[in-house]
């Protein structure tokens, strides 16, 4: 997966000679580390199959999977395009909130008789990208640290939610087609999925083949050498905010679709399972390497441990602690050969 290679841009070459010593074999880690979490998606399967014969490898529970790993799918673009640059997104939750009842509002809903049609889908995107604006803005002009600068949006997205939530009754969204689009079935696989691999394909383009991708690893792999070399950091860590926060807003949009309803809170748990996802897929959280591909793959791997868990009878709580359990394996497997240079998130 050549994916999880560093494309920092050409002009950085002259501050980094070619060649560097362990350059290679940390190439090499990253591959091997990605067929090991192939190979744990793998025994996973196997495990929850064994254990639950009848339940878990089924066409069924299989479109399950996919409609669940939807979601964090979308929102793992933007997380691991920010955190690529050492920085952190925390307000994913709010983003979702806010962008999915503006979503609900404009559309045919069972409160109002505002109904902007398919056109309330880009008003609800603005929303995500003018909350990650603010916070690129806070981040980069008043040099406030991402994570405290996302944090505030969380508060500020979630905040708009709920005034737009209000005290009168749960805005549902009116029976139609667009909002069935989500369960139904493109060459057999759930629209929800074929979206969130959509998104993934282009993030990883992103990544690979423009400027704001290739400047997103060299940001975070040295943001001073970055800038010596004429990288515009605080207008490129704009940008990827911003692509973060319409991420995050297509989420609310596809997760209130999935509820039928507006929600404020529908984006609660979101934050967890993603960063989780990104961290597990091997994306450091220093910055500078990792790939969307690999958080893809961390998606799949913890949507897969808690679709058998939940089969397999266990209850939430003890899930939650898995999961958690899970993500300070991979944040310590990841940092341990590091630990001497770690940096703070920026």
């Amino acid at each position: 997966m050549t994916e999880t290679e560093n494309p920092v841009h050409p002009q950085a070459t002259a501050t980094r000679p070619a060649g560097r010593p362990g350059e290679g074999a940390t190439y090499r880690r990253l591959e091997l580390k990605s067929l090991g979490e192939l190979a744990a998606l793998v025994v996973l399967v196997a495990v929850f199959t064994a254990l639950n014969p009848g339940s878990f490898a089924t066409a069924v529970n299989l479109q399950t999977i996919l409609d669940q790993a939807a979601i964090p799918l979308i929102v793992g673009v933007g997380a691991t395009l920010v955190i690529l640059m050492g920085s952190i997104d925390l307000s994913v939750e709010g983003v979702m909130g806010a962008a999915g009842m503006t979503f609900v509002l404009l559309s045919a809903n069972s409160r109002d008789t505002v109904d902007l049609g398919l056109w309330a889908i880009p008003v609800a995107l603005a929303v995500g990208v003018a909350l990650g604006l603010l916070s690129g803005l806070v981040h980069t002009r008043l040099k406030v640290p991402s994570f405290i600068a996302t944090l505030g949006v969380w508060f500020v997205g979630l905040g708009t939610a709920t005034v737009l939530f209000g005290e009168a009754a749960i805005p549902f969204l009116a029976e139609g087609s667009l909002q069935s689009w989500p369960s139904g079935r493109t060459l057999g696989l759930p629209n929800s999925f074929v979206l969130a691999a959509v998104v993934v394909l282009l993030g990883v383009a992103v990544g690979r083949f423009t400027r704001l991708g290739r400047h997103a690893y060299a940001i975070g792999d040295d943001e001073e050498i970055a800038r010596d070399n004429g990288v515009r950091v605080d207008r490129y860590k704009l940008l990827v905010f911003l692509v973060a926060g319409g991420c995050s807003a297509l989420a609310g949009v596809l997760a209130s679709l999935q509820l039928g309803a507006g929600s404020a809170t529908v984006g609660i748990g979101t934050l967890f399972l993603t960063i989780a996802a990104v961290v597990i897929g091997g994306t450091s959280l220093g910055g500078g390497k990792g790939g969307i591909l690999r958080t893809a793959l961390g998606v799949l791997l913890l949507t897969v441990l808690n679709n058998g868990l939940i089969l397999s009878g266990v209850s939430p709580n003890i899930q939650s602690g898995v999961s958690g359990a899970v993500l300070i394996l991979a944040i310590v497997a990841a940092a341990w050969p590091h630990r001497s240079r770690l940096r703070i998130v920026k």
